[in-house]
């Protein structure tokens, strides 16, 4: 690359980032949610507007990437066992859902406009599908993407993304381009999919997870997020090829992994990525956005959008019902997929090139896509107030948890162990973490499910659920934690307790300004333990074993106390024990004397 290709280069991502940074952070603190910034900040940069920014399609061919990595992400939420109990919903309500909607807007534009059967179908089928890549983050960010509600929108949208295959082939069927080739009968694309998937499946179990702990055992994080970044991309490659959906394979790939003890690493590896690829489309939609295809037909693009929002919410809504749904959760999911979706301009593009629809009429409904995009975040908003169920002054509402755990533990190593043993025995689930992969292997033998990961980075933290747990337990070695440290955990997690294992005082005092609540000495406990046994072996009473060890902990106390205040260990030497006492029998141990 030359210097001037270069200039050009950092000038767009001056532009790029610039605008996002000032839209995003104007709409989030609006409370509008991200999305609306991204497309606001690329309609502006457009071509359409002061055209700062150029070759939209090619950023977003690119920033589609993001949505493979959310699927990804995703996948990794939804263990195989999970995925199999929403089957259900995903071939039941997510089938009805994309067949009825696309034919109803199919029927719609059929019938009000002057297009032809052909390209009603063209056009009203790919209508159908939602926004993945806004739809799934606004359920993250509201931490609703596990609860029973999530898991609905959540098969809708890959079912949806299942379909692509199916609506590629109709549009294939009716190609009126003679110049265009041929593509595989469906039959042929359906075969390729299962098998995709199987050699998806066989690569995770026998080649991704040796992979990943081959790693583990080197302790090479960045190796951790190459290895990420291949997987996801491997896979979407893979499915590219053989001209499948690239965010179904990379699903795949998350959920092959999502019961290994490498899921809340991987979150957090590849999580910054999803997130810049994912604002760059949505950056890539807003410099599509044809303004002034809308200036010259505004009617009809208003018209259509609110058409297409309010055909796929009462749709949506009555299917809620249908299966069951609370008319009020209902009533969220038609709004929440109330809106077409971005692989709909990838099918408008195919239609065009099959002569089926014109460029213009392509980059219309693309426009219509885009606005109805817009309107989801002011949609859900407006909608709030009689979507909610109300709340009595004495109900209390239930918060998301990731894993349904209330407790985190970092480290399970012997010390460890015990704690989430005693925890679990009190019925509070815990999500254990640790970086020791044969340890971690031991535990699956005995049953205990351990994650790996490093519990010291805040990223992946808030993956294994902190944002949402009551105890975070840190239970690795004190050399680890530090004061800034803990004090980041807690202005991160504030709802949550923070209890650590130390080894001895010296890491005691190293978190003396800490914020966490209780700081257990690992070397403490145990050696008071053994004295006890040695004491009543040597055949004192009971009363003479609690009074030595009350005289111990007193002094102890003391010279930790002094020792806090001075922050030197070399202090308070004289409240060691280092002869036997005088004490007189039936004496207050506080009050021991030498």
């Amino acid at each position: 690359m030359d210097n001037h290709g270069q200039a050009f280069l950092l000038q767009e991502g001056f532009f790029l980032l610039g605008t996002a940074l000032v839209f995003v952070l104007l709409f989030r603190r609006l409370g509008l949610g991200a999305t609306l910034g991204y497309l606001l900040a690329g309609a502006i940069l457009g071509p359409y507007a002061l055209g700062l920014i150029g070759d939209a399609q090619g950023k977003i061919d690119f920033a589609e990437l993001g949505i493979t990595l959310l699927l990804f992400v995703v996948g990794l939420e939804l263990a195989p066992r999970r995925l199999w109990r929403m089957r259900h919903e995903i071939f039941g309500l997510g089938l009805l859902q994309v067949a009825l909607c696309g034919l109803a807007i199919s029927a719609i534009i059929f019938v009000f406009t002057p297009f032809t059967l052909q390209a009603a179908l063209a056009l009203g089928l790919p209508l159908g599908l939602s926004s993945t890549a806004q739809v799934l983050p606004m359920l993250q960010s509201a931490g609703r993407l596990n609860s029973p509600f999530g898991e609905r929108a959540f098969a809708i949208l890959l079912f949806q993304d299942l379909s692509i295959i199916p609506l590629i082939t109709i549009i294939a069927a009716m190609n009126r381009n003679p110049a265009l080739p041929e593509g595989p009968p469906g039959w042929q694309l359906a075969f390729m999919t299962v098998l995709a998937i199987v050699g998806l499946v066989a690569a995770g179990r026998f080649v991704i997870r040796p992979l990943f702990r081959l790693i583990g055992n080197l302790g090479e994080r960045e190796m951790f997020v190459f290895a990420a970044l291949f997987t996801v991309i491997a896979s979407a490659a893979l499915m590219e090829t053989l001209g499948l959906s690239t965010a179904l394979g990379a699903f795949i790939a998350g959920v092959m992994l999502a019961d290994s003890p490498y899921r809340h690493e991987l979150e957090a590896d590849v999580e910054p990525f999803r997130s810049l690829l994912l604002g760059l489309f949505f950056m890539a939609v807003g410099m599509m956005l044809d303004l002034s295809a809308i200036a010259q037909h505004p009617v009809f693009v208003v018209t259509m959008a609110l058409a297409l929002i309010i055909t796929k919410a009462a749709i949506i809504f009555a299917l809620g019902l249908a299966f069951r749904m609370k008319w009020r959760s209902a009533l969220a999911l038609g709004f929440l997929l109330s809106q077409g979706g971005e692989f709909g301009f990838v099918l408008f593009a195919q239609a065009s090139q099959a002569m089926l629809v014109e460029s213009e009429a392509a980059s219309l409904f693309g426009a219509i896509v885009t606005l109805s995009m817009v309107t989801t975040p002011f949609l859900m908003m407006a909608t709030r107030r009689f979507r909610e169920a109300p709340q009595g002054p004495s109900q209390e509402r239930e918060g998301p948890r990731a894993d349904g755990a209330s407790a985190i533990i970092v480290g399970y190593g012997r010390f460890g162990q015990t704690v989430a043993q005693i925890l679990n025995a009190a019925e509070i689930a815990v999500t254990l973490i640790d970086t020791d992969i044969e340890m971690i292997d031991v535990a699956q033998r005995f049953g205990a499910k351990v994650y790996f990961g490093n519990g010291t980075r805040l990223d992946l933290l808030r993956q294994a659920g902190c944002a949402d747990a009551q105890i975070i337990a840190f239970c690795i070695d004190g050399e680890q934690l530090d004061e800034a440290f803990m004090r980041a955990v807690q202005t991160a997690f504030p709802q949550a307790a923070i209890y650590a294992r130390v080894y001895d005082r010296r890491s005691l005092l190293k978190l003396k300004d800490s914020p966490v609540r209780f700081m257990a000495r690992e070397v403490l406990g145990s050696a008071v333990t053994l004295s006890r046994a040695i004491l009543d072996g040597l055949g004192l009473s009971v009363d003479d074993i609690d009074r030595a060890e009350g005289v111990y902990r007193t002094r102890d106390k003391e010279r930790l106390s002094l020792q806090y205040e001075a922050r030197d260990l070399r202090v308070a030497h004289d409240r060691i024990i280092t002869e036997p006492l005088r004490l007189a029998r039936g004496s207050d141990p506080d009050q021991g004397t030498e």
